[in-house]
């Protein structure tokens, strides 16, 4: 990502420099635009998947498992052979606030239907909380562990589980 121009994306897509600019003033606007999309396109591959669940903790637990077997393809953002830039895609969409109301848009009906079920506490701010989910499931992407494979489909689900609701209880 550091080293991508509005030229090499022109050259890729087929179209003039001139082109680019037009929908995109400037190169941060148009790497904004594409972590925009690729987040989209993540919350929709989620949503089936975390729906099935019944749990909060289990649908956050499917959400780190969905995120940890898709890191590589979503945040590489194609640039293959670059074993740096994953790690610098997932900061920089962290600090996209646009993309982190989606994620979080994503997480308030869960934790509403939580809440109404008793699973979570009545006072739980929604939008708080969806954030720190947020903030975990962006750790279980770029930071090691010591103590759980993170590859390990079953014991991602273990960890999140076993350790991130119960904050939220009352």
């Amino acid at each position: 990502m550091r080293r991508v121009s509005m030229n090499d994306v022109a050259c890729e897509a087929g179209v003039s420099r001139g082109s680019v600019y037009r929908y995109f003033p400037d190169r941060d606007t148009l790497v904004q635009a594409v972590l925009e999309r690729h987040a989209a396109q993540n919350v929709a591959a989620a949503l089936p998947a975390v729906r099935r669940r019944r749990s909060l903790a289990a649908k956050v637990a499917e959400a780190a498992v969905h995120i940890r077997a898709h890191a590589d393809d979503e945040l590489s953002l194609g640039l293959h052979g670059r074993p740096e830039e994953p790690e610098l895609a997932t900061i920089r969409l962290a600090r996209v606030e646009s993309i982190m109301s989606h994620w979080i848009d994503f997480w308030v009906p869960f934790l509403a239907e939580a809440r109404d079920q008793g699973e979570v506490r009545a006072d739980l701010d929604l939008r708080e909380a969806a954030e720190w989910i947020m903030r975990i499931l962006l750790s279980l992407t770029t930071v090691p562990s010591v103590v759980v494979d993170l590859d390990d489909p079953d014991q991602v689900r273990r960890f999140v589980a076993g350790h991130l609701v119960r904050g939220f209880a009352a």
